[in-house]
């Protein structure tokens, strides 16, 4: 738009500053001349001078104001912008602040609303589940929101939408994340075991299984390398991870299915997975740590590790037995250093204590006393499952003053605390897991599968589903680094009583370890006859393990869910576990569920007889434990509630136990 010509381009005010400053000046130059008698001329210059300053100076002053305070659009100005607003190809809209009805769109907005329609922002776009602000048009194209406020010329509060298109952008992101590497550990499970058949059938089985591995890396167009006897790592495109997962990592099944010797073992692979991190060997490092949760869940899985989040596929059969006594010396060569250099330690297990856990907690109290650092054990001196455990330890010195409360313990917290957590890895299940939060030097020896990661770095992970007891895993480092005479008869009979519990008197889970174990702790002078008074049922105990036989439902022919009805408390917990027991003793009965109420809670004990994993089966449910023996805890549910989500998680279950053996 040109400028207009001369005195036009100034406003009103400005003529009327110019006219009177003319004015003032015209009558000062005659007061001057009059009264001081001063040559007109020299008045007239100096004034005419004078006059000229004050014209340029208010020019400058008018034109930096401009700037400013910003002038005012012209008509011209308001329609350009009016034409460019309503022709933009992006959608624009205009809505009150207080309301998500819309009052005015341009044409790329009123062609996504359709002609004629009465919308909110809401019916144009709505914001995806998985992209936070990003929203998705009814067109199908996604638009990022810019909001900008503004008062109409009503003085009300609107605010306008500016949607700016990133389709394109967002799938060349994708295309461009496919693009990008992921990386995997592969670790064949149960290949060593196969050195108990012929030299032959184990290298039939090696060479099948190297096969499998390389045709499943060959069709994604990846690499793989062995680096290690039986371990491989496998670099691929992340767009084939997609694909993986959709088929719930079938090489694990083509692997399984792999057989050799008479007793038709099958084969078994661990997969750690990641595609997050900035770097390639920050994804290394993550898939190093996602092996190592499916080693520590027992294996014949795929662990998928993403941004904040763990995938877990397979894991239906039972660990083969791989831990050594090397490696036990090894954990509790560690273990000792940690001890040795701590202030103090304190040891805790999950909450409901069980002889397993309290055993276990026992066996790590003696490692403190003999290491001469002080020592205090977190528990429930209330709770009725532990009463015969106090018992047994009362009338020793070294535990008097020992056991304390969770509050208690957290006063006890220093920088230089050891925690050490047995016979539990699930935050949700510890005894007091504000203990673990406020605790930066942490140990945990388990036996139960991993269910997720740690939130904060590990000192020592000894986790081993493999093992049958975390007593055992506590025996065979005590027996490696502890003098024979120094573990006590009664914290023997503790270790043992724990191993005789999870094993149910050595019927279930056991292992040449696990005899090994009881063997150690008999020649520290455990007392079977003894051990068997923690195992006594009173006639109370007695009647309410009845209350679970009473109402026992057969669900698809395989498994027995027993409900104790109306409320129960923390006594029930040992008759629950005793009645899943039993239910297997049922013919056609290859898993068994107990549940019960307790407070505000249902709680479930399952237990298997080796052919369904119902650790797999609670997982549903947040719970955890082992393949044959888990448990978990449904806050804040009924019971009608909780049993529909146990038969769905049952039947996922079976599903997808079918499926794999159809393919």
């Amino acid at each position: 738009m040109k400028k207009k010509p001369g005195i036009l381009q100034y406003g009103f005010v400005d003529i009327l500053f110019v006219t009177i400053a003319a004015v003032v000046f015209f009558v000062a130059q005659s007061l001057i001349c009059g009264l001081l008698n001063i040559n007109p001329y020299i008045c007239a210059v100096f004034l005419v001078s004078l006059y000229a300053a004050v014209v340029i100076t208010y020019a400058f002053y008018r034109k930096g104001s401009s700037y400013r305070r910003g002038v005012k659009p012209t008509s011209e100005v308001n329609v350009v912008l009016s034409e460019s607003v309503i022709n933009s190809p992006s959608p624009i809209i205009v809505c009150p602040a207080d309301k998500g009805r819309i009052v005015w769109m341009n044409k790329a907005a009123a062609a996504i609303a359709g002609n004629g329609r009465q919308v909110s922002f809401k019916d144009i776009f709505v914001a995806t589940e998985d992209s936070s602000g990003i929203y998705e048009a009814d067109n199908g194209r996604l638009y990022v929101r810019e909001a900008h406020s503004s008062y109409g010329s009503d003085d009300k509060h609107y605010t306008v939408y500016t949607m700016t298109d990133v389709t394109d952008r967002i799938a060349s992101e994708a295309l461009l994340t496919g693009k990008q590497t992921a990386v995997a550990y592969i670790v064949v499970d149960n290949l060593e075991e196969l050195l108990n058949y012929e030299q032959e059938d184990y290298r039939i089985a090696s060479a099948e299984t190297d096969r499998l591995l390389r045709q499943w890396a060959s069709e994604a167009g990846g690499i793989i390398k062995e680096y290690q006897n039986e371990k491989y790592i496998f670099i691929f495109e992340c767009s084939h991870l997609e694909k993986f997962s959709e088929k719930g990592f079938d090489i694990l099944d083509k692997i399984r299915d792999i057989r050799i010797g008479e007793n038709s073992i099958p084969l078994t692979v661990s997969i750690g997975v990641s595609s997050v991190g900035a770097t390639p060997a920050e994804k290394e490092k993550n898939a190093r740590s996602a092996i190592e949760t499916a080693l520590q869940r027992g294996g014949d899985q795929a662990v998928v590790k993403g941004e904040g989040t763990l995938d877990i596929y397979g894991g239906k059969t039972k660990m083969a037995q791989k831990r050594t006594k090397v490696k036990a010396r090894a954990i509790a060569n560690e273990l000792i250093s940690h001890i040795t250099s701590a202030e103090n330690v304190i040891i805790m297990f999950h909450k409901f204590a069980d002889l397993d856990a309290f055993g276990s907690a026992i066996g790590i109290a003696r490692l403190c006393m003999f290491c001469g650092v002080p020592f205090n054990i977190v528990c429930d001196a209330k709770d009725p499952g532990l009463a015969k455990c106090f018992g047994w330890v009362s009338n020793l010195p070294d535990y008097r003053g020992v056991f304390v409360d969770s509050a208690t313990a957290l006063d006890m917290v220093n920088s230089e605390t050891l925690l050490i957590i047995t016979d539990v890895s699930n935050k949700f299940q510890f005894e007091s897991p504000v203990l673990y939060d406020n605790c930066n030097n942490i140990v945990i020896i388990d036996h139960h599968r991993k269910t997720a990661e740690f939130e904060k770095d590990i000192k020592i992970t000894y986790i081993e589903p493999a093992a049958a007891a975390a007593s055992e895993l506590v025996c065979e480092m005590l027996e490696q680094v502890l003098p024979p005479e120094y573990l006590l008869p009664r914290e023997a009979d503790l270790m043992l009583a724990g191993i005789l519990l999870d094993t149910n008197q050595f019927t279930k889970s056991t292992s040449t370890r696990t005899f090994s174990a009881a063997l150690y702790l008999k020649g520290v002078g455990a007392d079977v006859g003894e051990v068997q008074e923690f195992f006594k049922t009173d006639l109370e105990e007695f009647q309410r393990e009845l209350r679970f036989h009473s109402h026992v439902e057969i669900y698809k022919g395989v498994c027995a869910i027993a409900i104790a009805i109306g409320e129960c408390d923390i006594k029930d917990k040992i008759p629950a576990a005793k009645a899943a027991n039993r239910l297997l003793t049922v013919e056609g009965v290859k898993a068994s569920f107990a549940l019960l109420t307790i407070g505000d809670d249902i709680h479930i004990s399952a237990r298997s007889s080796g052919t369904i994993n119902v650790q797999l089966i609670l997982e549903e449910l947040r719970g955890g434990g082992h393949f044959d023996a888990a448990g978990a805890r449904i806050e804040g549910a009924d019971m009608e509630k909780t049993e529909k989500l146990l038969k769905a998680a049952i039947d996922k279950y079976l599903d997808e136990t079918e499926k794999t053996k159809n393919k």
